[in-house]
């Protein structure tokens, strides 16, 4: 194979099964779960579950078509250098510059979210400083090595997935045994007890879902993460998994103990719902808890931006369609170059964030939410690409195939643009899909105005033989 294909990289395999596990629901359990999830529940009533499920399902055969090409070929580049093989160097040009923006733009927000969740504790600090502060903390951890940022986002991971198990465990304690309800077993009728359980129709279920799916973004990590697992044929399948599951049961559960001990079309009036959950428990702190969560999982989705950007222009830069600065690794194998400009865009949006009006960011990160569907579709395209190039015998000798292929796969890309259709009938979500396109278009004469569609990078069409 060319060696610009982006299929060969010379990353430091760190990262152990543990690792992985806990970036992959770290990735998909971010602060939307804390603080987002009034919004969609107002928009389906307890019918969100649902749509939850459906999304989850969806998510799962998209890893799964990522799982069975990367545990094929487990490079950082995951489906920018896929895409690049498969597609073509466009479609890899424009998969790793769209991700990389996605995670710049979306851990741009993240760092000034830190600056609001510190002032909690110390109002009289400037927003700008603990913000600063966790940028500089997280470039450090990613430039020592890939075992400190797989050890940061095992840890951040934890604390998100034990506050939410106590929730849920402490909220099924009040609904079956009135546990803080005076001994009065509160169960389960306000699930139905406002308008239904379908209190906002099928239009409500289907509204919700640009919110459901987005909830999911993130998950898609693991893929790069492939580069640097120490044993990806086994950890890949076990993290793809093992993760639906339990996000299934974190999501949806959260989301039942909720809507179970509070009527749905209250909550976003009465406060946090795991605030208030843990108020109940007696837990004078619950709060300052609850905000430090989630200022720990602003600072997860920061370490992986940066950890996923670097890696990404790395991988670009192998594929010829980056600048060669980006393809240099430091004695520790870190792709130092491209963490350092991430961290650099980053400062810098920090800055415009407090400077520009709100409009003009609202539409810098709009471009994330386009990213996350470009992403999944170039996804499934890529696996069909790479199963159609196999032999029967090739297929026969595959790792970890994904189930239901080709008929999957087409379910997959119709959901995706289904979503994409409801996007545009929502003015909130319409704007991504006007700077979306925009922004591949700018990309487009990017590659042009380079030369970057001169570069060898076409990779060779020999298949697996394994």
């Amino acid at each position: 194979m060319s060696k610009q294909d982006g299929l060969h990289e010379d990353l430091h395999r760190g990262l152990q099964e543990r690792h992985i596990q806990l970036i992959a629901l770290g990735g998909a359990i971010g602060v939307g779960l804390f603080l987002g999830s009034a919004t969609a529940i107002k928009t389906a009533g307890p019918a969100l579950m649902v749509s939850y499920f459906i999304g989850g399902l969806i998510i799962f055969y998209i890893m799964r078509a990522l799982g069975e090409v990367a545990v094929a070929y487990p490079v950082s580049g995951s489906f920018s250098a896929y895409a690049n093989r498969f597609l073509g160097p466009l479609p890899g040009y424009l998969t790793g510059w769209t991700y990389w923006f996605m995670w710049v733009v979306t851990c741009m927000a993240e760092i000034t979210a830190v600056g609001v969740y510190m002032q909690f504790w110390f109002p009289e600090i400037p927003q700008w400083v603990p913000a600063l502060a966790a940028l500089v903390c997280m470039t450090a951890v990613n430039l020592i090595a890939v075992e400190a940022y797989g050890e940061f986002e095992f840890w951040f991971a934890i604390i998100k997935v034990v506050t939410i198990v106590i929730m849920i465990v402490a909220g099924l304690g009040m609904i079956l045994f009135g546990i803080g309800n005076n001994g009065v077993p509160i169960g389960i009728s306000n699930l139905w007890n406002y308008d239904g359980f379908c209190a906002k129709g099928l239009t409500g279920m289907i509204m919700a879902m640009v919110m459901v799916m987005f909830a999911y973004l993130g998950i898609e990590l693991v893929g790069v993460t492939a580069g640097e697992a120490k044993d990806p044929e086994k950890t890949l399948p076990a993290a793809i998994d093992k993760v639906f599951w339990r996000i299934l049961i974190f999501y949806v559960g959260a989301l039942f103990v909720i809507m179970s001990l509070y009527p749905w079309n209250q909550i976003g009036t009465i406060g946090s719902p795991f605030v208030l959950t843990f108020e109940k428990l007696g837990v004078r702190a619950a709060a300052g808890i609850i905000n430090f969560v989630v200022l720990t999982a602003a600072l997860s989705s920061c370490n992986s931006g940066l950890f996923s950007t670097g890696r990404m222009l790395y991988n670009l830069s192998l594929q010829g369609r980056a600048p060669a600065f980006f393809g240099k690794l430091s004695d520790r194998k870190v792709p130092m170059n491209g963490i350092l400009v991430s961290a650099v865009f980053l400062l810098i949006g920090v800055v415009l964030n407090y400077l520009v009006p709100g409009k003009v960011f609202t539409y810098v990160t709009s471009v994330g939410t386009f990213a996350a569907l470009w992403v999944w579709a170039i996804i499934v395209l890529v696996q069909m690409k790479f199963r159609q190039e196999l032999t029967p015998e090739q297929q026969a000798k595959l790792k970890y195939p994904m189930p239901g292929y080709p008929v999957l796969n087409w379910v997959c890309l119709a959901f995706l643009a289904f979503v994409a259709v409801i996007m545009c009938l929502d003015p909130d979500t319409l704007v991504a899909m006007i700077v979306g396109p925009i922004w591949l278009i700018l990309l487009i004469a990017t590659y042009y105005a380079f030369g970057w569609n001169k570069g060898t990078a076409e990779g060779s069409k020999d298949t697996i033989a394994k």
